[in-house]
């Protein structure tokens, strides 16, 4: 009779289009059966040159084959989850569950600490019961900047919340509503309350600017009084301040209704300890937090990716409190989305296609991966617990759970919990928490979950569950990815392979799309062949490719077209536009020659004992000129960098094939024809390579901004270029 009455709290439902791309994707397998038979049958038997380069493409062309493959599997059956939050509400009332939320942060000049307070108010701001509500700050720099500016945000709160709930405010970062607000319900409230966020803006970023606290600020706070001991962000004691008791009566806001708990902590760190970053920072947080508040469900985000939905913790309850499939989901992971991108996302940081399509499949298969921020997990699974079949939460049995003991009392004897010398001997960063060791901890650390026996949900809503900052450079984007890839590559060739690690653990499906993550940085060399080999044949003669007269031209062209052209109408159907394709696939060939080209060298020098792990927090600030240009949609090259001398190099020697083949084709009129015949596959990749290269050519020699190519770029991209060149031909 109860299972009759049962009604979910979430639905799943079948991607529209499948039917369609499994008809493609069958059509392409097709096209490579034929290529490969080509290659095969029409393996050179003349010189040596020709040999090898017919074999290097012939594996380049496996190897793409392969990852399509990989990525087709992932692609092959997907779900979407919608949630019913009105039936939560009715089902569970008053009984929803205590959250915990994790607010990360590094450093104060690369992330500001008015870029961290909008991220916190944003997160206390939820339309969620504020005494069943906590945040919690790891400030990782441990800047007395960073906890004034808490400090500050602790008193705006008190107006900003009733604010938000009054006017149902969606977008409850302060800088993100006042930017994009149209609508004034109540105009002498709202200037009110803007005018209170921009004159508490201008004092943080006044004491910022000065790096120092007023004497009379540090003597209304006792925990100022914290930094008289610490030498350096590198080396101090732990500092534990809860700013907001959520238990206390008398905190209250301006209407009287009770604030969420918030506590800023900045762990210990020692110069003879290793912190293990970002892991180290959440792992402190948990077991802080389990004294504290001990809430079973951890939401952690970055410091700059603010709430922009009201509902988001109620969409995610729908998921862990659903009677019949809610007690074995272990995490519920939201897309990772941005407010800065341009029209046509000039740097491709949207990933729009993977977030809005290939996570779907991923989701279908047993669960997406932990993304690092925009996460959901069950404390207990953070904690090492492993999923068993007749598993039950009772979540009025856990809304009981209080604690009794003072702030002051918390404060102390918390401490000890996010010290150095804790986790010694302990299986914290092994078997719970994050995983150490690796920069990718979220992808360990979510792979371990599943291996225990949890499946994830990945729930992308109509309205972004949250928004953060996309890198405004392209050096930025590269180096950002050169570490995604890098540590997906490591953990490939670590004990955590989805393929080792993950057999018979979780399904052979989940362990190939993980794969497909894992191997980004392999794709170099394949990329890097394609780039160049057939240029410099088509310098020297060698023809890699069938005649356009020939039949076997087709598959070539068949799957070339098709596949992108099938891209196309994917970007667009996700919403995106034909220019932000275009750029979509320019940033694709530029990571792929450079930030995986990196990652991939650097993490085999890592297993031959030559490299030391290291952890790269991308900036989220930038000067007018580069925020200007980035305006604009005008690629940033002005640094210096190998990454950008590469670049250049293999813009410059596609430019000099395509010249070397269209000189050869004009000086002999009667050998046009069969030039273009035997060649015109070849000379069509190279344009298409100089198509890609605009930008580039443009910021060598147009370009006079200080966007522009390095000058020294320009000649070196010009001498190595020629070299090749002159190497082939000889």
């Amino acid at each position: 009779m109860a299972k009759k009455e049962y009604v979910p709290l979430f639905e799943t439902r079948q991607v529209k289009g499948r039917i369609l791309f499994r008809c493609i994707a069958a059509s392409i397998l097709l096209g490579i059966c034929f290529i490969i038979m080509y290659r095969i049958r029409y393996f050179p038997v003349g010189g040596k040159a020709e040999r090898w380069t017919w074999i290097g493409l012939f594996l380049s062309e496996l190897w793409f084959s392969f990852y399509w493959l990989l990525t087709t599997v992932c692609r092959w059956n997907a779900v979407i989850r919608i949630p019913f939050i009105h039936r939560l509400s009715q089902r569970f009332g008053k009984e929803l569950p205590g959250i915990d939320i994790f607010v990360c942060t590094a450093d104060p000049l690369i992330e500001p600490p008015s870029l961290v307070v909008n991220t916190v108010l944003s997160m206390m701001a939820y339309d969620y019961p504020p005494e069943k509500l906590s945040v919690y700050l790891s400030d990782d720099g441990g800047s007395n900047l960073l906890f004034y500016a808490m400090l500050e945000a602790a008193n705006f709160s008190k107006t900003w919340l009733p604010f938000c709930k009054k006017f149902q405010v969606e977008s409850t970062s302060p800088e993100a509503y006042f930017r994009t607000a149209s609508e004034l319900v109540n105009v002498q409230e709202w200037l009110s309350v803007k005018k209170l966020y921009e004159d508490m803006k201008m004092r943080i970023e006044t004491t910022t600017k000065l790096n120092q606290i007023p004497e009379y600020i540090q003597k209304q706070h006792k925990g100022f009084r914290e930094w008289d001991f610490v030498s350096s962000k590198h080396d101090h004691q732990t500092i534990l301040q809860i700013l907001i008791d959520g238990r206390d009566t008398n905190a209250v806001d301006i209407e009287g209704n009770p604030l969420p708990t918030l506590v800023y902590l900045a762990r210990e760190k020692r110069p003879q300890y290793h912190h293990h970053f970002k892991a180290g920072s959440m792992n402190a947080l948990i077991r802080v937090s389990s004294k504290i508040t001990n809430a079973p469900i951890i939401l952690n985000v970055d410091c700059d990716m603010y709430s922009n939905n009201s509902n988001t913790i109620k969409s995610s309850l729908c998921i862990f409190m659903d009677e019949e499939k809610g007690d074995e989901i272990g995490y519920v992971q939201f897309p990772q989305c941005f407010y800065n991108l341009t029209k046509n996302e000039i740097y491709g940081s949207s990933l729009r296609v993977l977030l809005q399509l290939e996570v779907l499949g991923f989701d279908a298969n047993g669960g997406p991966n932990y993304m690092g921020s925009g996460c959901f997990h069950r404390r207990e699974t953070l904690c090492g617990k492993k999923y068993e079949k007749n598993y039950k939460v009772d979540w009025k049995k856990i809304n009981d759970k209080k604690v009794d003991e003072t702030a002051s009392f918390l404060e102390e004897t918390c401490k000890v919990l996010a010290s150095c010398t804790f986790e010694h001997n302990t299986p914290w960063g092994k078997e719970m928490g994050l995983k150490y060791g690796t920069p990718v901890e979220d992808v360990v650390t979510g792979i371990s979950i599943q291996c225990n026996g949890w499946k994830s949900i990945y729930l992308n809503p109509e309205r972004e569950g949250f928004l953060g900052v996309a890198p405004i450079t392209l050096l930025q984007n590269l180096v950002q990815h050169k570490r995604w890839a890098e540590g997906e590559l490591q953990l490939f060739f670590s004990r955590y392979c989805p393929l080792l690690y993950g057999h018979r653990k979780i399904p052979l499906k989940i362990q190939l799309i993980y794969s497909t993550y894992k191997l980004w940085a392999a794709n170099c060399l394949a990329t890097w062949y394609i780039v160049v080999v057939p240029c410099l044949c088509l310098l020297k003669g060698i023809s890699l490719f069938p005649k356009i007269s020939s039949p076997w031209v087709l598959p070539f062209v068949y799957v070339t077209f098709v596949h992108r052209a099938y891209s196309l109408a994917e970007f667009l159907w996700c919403g995106g536009t034909f220019r932000g394709w275009c750029n979509d696939q320019r940033i694709w060939l530029f990571k792929r020659t450079t930030s995986y080209l990196f990652a991939f060298f650097e993490t085999i020098l890592k297993l031959l004992g030559h490299s030391q792990l290291n952890f790269v927090v991308t900036a989220k600030v930038a000067d007018e000129d580069v925020s200007k240009r980035y305006d604009q949609e005008l690629i940033e090259f002005g640094a210096a960098s190998p990454m950008f001398d590469i670049l250049a190099t293999l813009a410059m020697l596609n430019l000099f094939g395509s010249l070397g083949a269209s000189k050869k084709a004009t000086m002999d009129a009667d050998q046009d024809s069969k030039v273009l015949d035997q060649f015109g596959l070849q000379i069509l990749l190279c344009l298409v390579l100089v198509t890609i290269n605009l930008p580039v050519y443009q910021a060598l020699f147009f370009r006079k901004d200080n966007g522009k190519m390095p000058t020294s770029v320009m000649y070196k991209s010009i001498v190595f270029a020629l070299l090749a060149c002159m190497l082939a031909m000889y």
